[in-house]
């Protein structure tokens, strides 16, 4: 396994003084954003594409810190029903993947992306309930007619490249849970996969190990971030956990982000560890900063202090005591 972190936290950084800063504290892998909402501080995928000298001081770059691309990553919203944004989502989710191809980086992250109720809608519908009944109409017409399709041809797309697709598990958003992930999957390929968050996990009540058990054993974790969430009962008891309380009134909230540890104790993110392995995945775990309670140096920083001694760094070829 390698330790990485999702740079767009030091988007107010250089690209040279990113890298010399991550590698400063033992950080393996990085995962760049291409544009979406983590914006492309570090990676400019047109100039890239279009430039192979720029592209090859890129990687050169990179490798001269000792680092490895885990990841680019696009979140977005492909299948959002105003074409105004979603064209562009799309138009970028495809040259990531181009991109990704032409620098050997094996993964693509995003969302899955969430429609509307109906081919003029506005804004996306989320459902969240099975009844009243014109939900479930909602849903069946979203995978049937929107995702399904869309994910089929971007699979193939992404074969076609050697490059996977992983879906982060995300509220407001139609891909959220390991069951939603799956039946998207298996509707559409497997290079469809997930970019697993715990922290959005725990929020929603799911148990991250279970989550990686259900996953793993599809093959279907493609990528991992390591992201804490807390969970404030009180608040929860109040507002339920799709609680809709600004992110910034974190005194309100339900549910907030945390850093690695803040939320769950360092033995609960080596059971999550010990799950990754046993599911045999062996990438990397990327640290996502959403802390609002830490400054980005001291939260990536803490980060790196709990996940390190927790990280298996060798596998075993045999088990030499049976």
């Amino acid at each position: 396994m390698k330790l990485g972190v999702f740079t767009v936290l030091f988007s107010d950084m250089p690209f040279d003084d990113m890298l010399d800063y991550v590698s400063s504290k033992g950080v393996e892998a990085i995962e760049l954003g291409t544009g979406g909402y983590p914006g492309n501080a570090h990676c400019n995928v047109d100039m890239l594409l279009t430039n192979p000298q720029a592209l090859q001081q890129f990687k050169q770059k990179v490798e001269e810190h000792g680092l490895v691309i885990s990841a680019l990553s696009c979140h977005a919203n492909p299948l959002h029903p105003q074409k105004k944004i979603a064209e562009p989502a799309n138009q970028l989710l495809e040259k990531t993947i181009l991109l990704a191809s032409e620098l050997g980086v094996p993964v693509v992250n995003t969302f899955s992306g969430c429609p509307g109720d109906h081919e003029h809608a506005l804004y996306p519908n989320w459902p969240v309930t099975p009844w009243p009944h014109d939900f479930q109409e909602i849903l069946k017409w979203q995978w049937e007619k929107k995702l399904i399709p869309y994910w089929k041809e971007k699979n193939d797309f992404a074969v076609a490249h050697n490059v996977k697709i992983g879906l982060e598990l995300h509220g407001g958003f139609s891909v959220h849970t390991p069951n939603t992930m799956l039946r998207l999957r298996e509707a559409c390929g497997p290079a469809i996969g997930a970019n697993l968050d715990p922290s959005h996990m725990w929020w929603q009540g799911i148990d991250p190990i279970e989550a990686i058990k259900i996953l793993g054993r599809e093959n279907a974790i493609h990528h991992f971030h390591a992201k804490d969430t807390i969970i404030d009962q009180n608040n929860m008891n109040r507002n339920g956990l799709t609680d809709m309380t600004d992110y910034s009134e974190m005194r309100d909230r339900a549910w907030y982000f945390r850093t690695v540890g803040f939320g769950h104790d360092v033995k609960t993110w080596a059971d999550i560890v010990s799950a990754l392995r046993l599911m045999n995945y062996d990438y990397v775990i990327s640290i996502e900063h959403e802390d609002g309670l830490m400054s980005i140096n001291e939260g990536f920083t803490k980060a790196v202090e709990n996940l390190k001694p927790i990280m298996v760094k060798e596998s075993i070829t045999e088990m030499w005591w049976t």
